[in-house]
């Protein structure tokens, strides 16, 4: 299969990336940072997903999982839903391969929690997933998202490492833990490679946050002071 991972140079996208390359696919990987690894069946474009011009020319990708997105930026609808729906349409376009589209969304899309222009981008995603999802089915394309509550991943460090807040999340979790990007990989390869006959859906994976307990919590100016006193006793700077 031909996979094409918008985002891949992230955690998540790199994560993904390399599950599919482990298992003999082909991915192609779209990031404005550098590649994520070396790999002969990986091929990495440094490219602006809001500029449509600057999209690379392809073979047709049998599977796209749009998952780039920022947070809490001046770019949140621009990048988590413009041009999430751009790159989509664009791939889409003449490509008789396609076999599977899945959206990274955020549990904020369906919780309307966190920052209010990131969820408002993200719930979008949501509403364009199933208008895709109603276009798709009559070429029996499932077309679905995942919703993803915290993972451990770089952008997630600010609270990860503050033992305070940390607890405050731990706290209102109920599973007691939160997702790792090998397992948002397991939903991937489901999602993509073995699921045939669901679209147009949504999938929390909260470990119970939204569902059983609901909260967010995120570094306040004392935090952020903390934090910074926190790197530089670790010999961080």
């Amino acid at each position: 299969m031909k996979l094409l991972i918008t985002g891949a140079s992230g955690g998540i996208g790199s994560a993904v990336a390399g599950r599919f390359l482990k298992n003999g696919h082909t991915v192609f990987g779209l990031d404005l940072a550098p590649a994520p690894f070396d790999h002969p069946n990986y091929t990495h474009f440094r490219t602006d997903l809001l500029d449509e011009s600057a999209l690379p020319a392809l073979p047709m990708p049998e599977i796209l999982f749009l998952n780039a997105g920022v947070q809490n930026s001046p770019d949140d609808i621009d990048l988590n839903l413009k041009a999430t729906i751009q790159v989509t349409e664009h791939y889409l376009r003449g490509n008789t391969a396609l076999r599977s589209v899945l959206f990274n969304a955020s549990a904020s899309a369906v919780s309307g929690q966190e920052f209010p222009v990131y969820a408002a981008s993200k719930a979008g995603v949501l509403g364009y997933m199933k208008n895709l999802a109603i276009r798709l089915a009559p070429r029996r394309i499932p077309c679905n998202a995942i919703c993803l509550g915290g993972v451990y991943s770089p952008l997630n460090e600010a609270v990860v490492r503050d033992p305070v807040l940390w607890k405050q999340i731990m706290d209102v979790t109920p599973m007691k833990k939160w997702t790792d990007t090998e397992e948002v990989a397991d939903w991937v390869e489901f999602l993509t490679l073995k699921n045939h006959s669901m679209s147009g859906e949504s999938l929390l994976i909260d470990n119970g946050e939204y569902q059983l307990r609901s909260t967010f919590v995120w570094p306040g100016p004392a935090d952020m002071v903390r934090l910074r006193l926190m790197r530089t006793a670790d010999g961080e700077g």
